[in-house]
């Protein structure tokens, strides 16, 4: 018995949809591997879950990219508009300008300079001492610029020591002024203790007491 015809509508339980999906989804992708073995195709497969996961196959000969290129050239149709082909140029360009740098780069650094001919040594050669020149000329701006820190940081210094030692000469001077006065202080109080036995004279109550004792 053959199978049933199966009526093509979205299955509505979310559990035979994904597994129906599954199914399907790996057998589009064994057609898709047996056509490019046995034709010798260029296949490009996407394909997009409901879930937003993405599947995809591309024949090993080839890249999507150049199967994208190749349909917009057949087809006329315009995958990309004027601003994205204006930024893939660019992005060329740029990349193209890379490869350039990194090869002058290596150049410079001594590297790959075999095969250049005489005047595109000359022309390199004229680039590293200008740099060297440039190079020199940044490190006495440097040098410059750290003599005159160190100037400054000399002048500082001599300045916060100048300070320092006014303060101490001035404590110093305080310190010496109050035991100056602190002496004299002293002096006077010992010169008045002396005086203190001739200035009271113990006088008898009873002049004629010893008499009569």
């Amino acid at each position: 018995m053959g199978r049933g015809k199966i009526e093509i509508k979205r299955i509505e339980n979310s559990t035979n949809r994904h597994v129906t999906y599954s199914k399907r989804r790996n057998g589009i992708m064994k057609k898709a591997k047996e056509i490019t073995v046995l034709c010798d195709a260029k296949v490009s497969l996407i394909i997009f879950a409901s879930s937003g996961k993405m599947h995809e196959y591309c024949s090993p000969s080839t890249e999507l990219i150049s199967i994208l290129d190749e349909y917009h050239r057949t087809s006329g149709k315009k995958l990309w508009d004027a601003k994205h082909e204006n930024l893939s140029n660019e992005i060329d360009r740029i990349k193209k300008e890379n490869d350039s740098m990194q090869i002058e780069l290596r150049h410079l650094k001594g590297e790959d300079i075999t095969s250049l001919p005489y005047k595109e040594l000359m022309a390199l050669e004229d680039a590293l001492e200008n740099g060297l020149t440039c190079v020199r000329a940044k490190q006495m701006d440097v040098l410059d610029v750290a003599r005159k820190n160190t100037k400054f940081l000399e002048d500082d210094n001599k300045q916060l020591h100048f300070i320092m030692t006014q303060q101490q000469m001035s404590f110093d001077t305080r310190v010496q002024m109050d035991h100056q006065g602190y002496q004299r202080a002293a002096h006077d109080a010992a010169d008045y203790n002396s005086q203190i036995p001739f200035a009271f004279r113990v006088q008898p109550m009873q002049p004629n007491l010893h008499e009569r004792m």
